[in-house]
């Protein structure tokens, strides 16, 4: 039992398990309620990508143009289901405002705050905090099938080596098939960040929660919020389909779904599910030794101790739990483009999760508004993973009123008022 008093975290996803270890490990009692089952939602099925190269937002100069002239191209990774809502147009003017150059490198520069950090937290949980995870510091590659494609990424080098001190280094197609000989001889070349790394998210998300047990905490599954008791600017206990959890502090970490608690919180939160799609297998017999990111199909390639997943697509269809056929095969397709075996057999799992997307392309790290004792720690884009324990660690820094390690203005929620 923690003698700090007790946390209700709400969302059982890597967001809310990371802060709950953190919580657990600072002298808190935790409560963790997910409304499905912990771990399983955008937590699962993900690339399991650890990626301090991912400095840059998705809101570059052009990305809404891209984004429109994809939405027109059949097939596309790509994809806006057109409705009638008003969310998500108001999401997208929002984005679109953004896809500057001076709002892209402001942005930029506090993701990368949280990326130094967070792989420092990573390596102090798997080195010296027994977390299992299959942590592979491996690198990650970038090839590409078109000699122009190729060439136009120096642009993008140059900017994140002069600015952001994140280099990737060039290789031909020599090169990189003897780094990665798994891959085909058509590529023109490949980008190689030598800093990435990788992990199985589903054994993290178990090897944390395992260890806050151990110290008392407790995970309450099919458990639904419902609502909050309060008063005088305090949250006194939620309402949940469990019953009634009482706590001194609550963190609500419940990612694509965070819009739905605005109202409770006293705050708007403007994410939109933005969903992704990945196939689990056993590894091929050629199987990759480095991920790989394929930028102009948009799918990714993780090669885990236990197993090989393919992952990617992004689509703005609201809260749709379907799986489509089709989204899957452009998985399977665009690997066999460049590797010599793109599939292990057979094929495990299907999966589709809905990243909580910002339209700033920052996550959102704050108390709320409305309550003394409630923070909000959601919104993290494509880089959850990535993020969960430099999160989890400023949350706890937060909570317990300590000096923070970093800045967290850029996440607070002013911004979106």
């Amino acid at each position: 039992m923690g003698s700090r008093g007790h946390i209700v975290v709400v969302g059982g996803g890597i967001i809310g398990v990371t802060s709950a270890w953190y919580l657990s490990r600072d002298g808190w009692q935790v409560t963790v309620i997910d409304q499905g089952e912990i771990g399983r939602a955008c937590s699962y099925g993900n690339c399991g990508l650890v990626c301090p190269s991912h400095v840059l937002p998705l809101t570059e100069p052009g990305a809404f143009k891209a984004a429109l002239t994809a939405m027109l191209t059949p097939n596309s990774p790509f994809r806006i289901q057109p409705r009638l809502d008003p969310a998500l147009w108001s999401w997208l003017w929002n984005f679109a405002k953004r896809c500057n150059k001076r709002s892209m490198l402001s942005a930029a520069h506090a993701i990368q705050a949280l990326l130094t950090s967070t792989l420092r937290e990573y390596e102090w949980l798997v080195s010296e905090q027994d977390v299992a995870c299959e942590w592979q510091k491996k690198g990650l590659l970038f090839p590409y099938l078109s000699p122009q494609a190729f060439e136009s990424y120096a642009a993008t080098n140059s900017l994140l080596t002069e600015v952001f001190q994140e280099p990737a280094r060039k290789l031909s197609t020599q090169q990189a098939i003897e780094l990665e000989p798994t891959l085909k001889d058509s590529i023109a070349g490949a980008w190689f960040y030598e800093h990435d790394a990788h992990l199985r998210p589903d054994r993290l998300i178990a090897s944390l929660q395992t260890q806050v047990e151990q110290r008392g905490g407790a995970f309450l599954e099919q458990c639904k919020f419902k609502g909050l008791q309060t008063q005088e600017g305090r949250i006194d206990a939620i309402e949940t389909s469990h019953g009634i959890l009482t706590g001194d502090r609550f963190l609500f970490a419940t990612g694509a779904w965070a819009p739905m608690l605005n109202e409770h919180l006293g705050c708007k939160i403007p994410i939109q599910p933005g969903k992704g799609y990945s196939i689990t297998m056993p590894r091929p017999n050629r199987c990759p030794n480095i991920p790989m990111i394929f930028p102009e199909h948009r799918v990714a390639v993780t090669p885990m101790l236990s197993g090989y997943r393919l992952g990617s697509i992004m689509e703005f269809v609201g809260y749709d739990e379907s799986i489509r056929p089709e989204r899957l095969e452009l998985l399977r397709t665009g690997a066999q483009h460049y590797l010599h075996e793109p599939l292990g057999k057979p094929e495990l799992e299907t999966w589709y999760g809905w990243r909580p997307m910002t339209y700033d392309g920052l996550p959102v790290i704050d108390r709320s508004p409305r309550w003394n004792n409630a923070w909000v720690a959601a919104g993290h884009n494509m880089l959850g993973l990535t993020l969960a324990p430099v999160t989890a660690r400023l949350v706890t820094e937060l909570i317990g009123a300590e000096t923070p390690h970093l800045d967290p203005t850029p996440y607070g929620l002013a911004r979106f008022q």
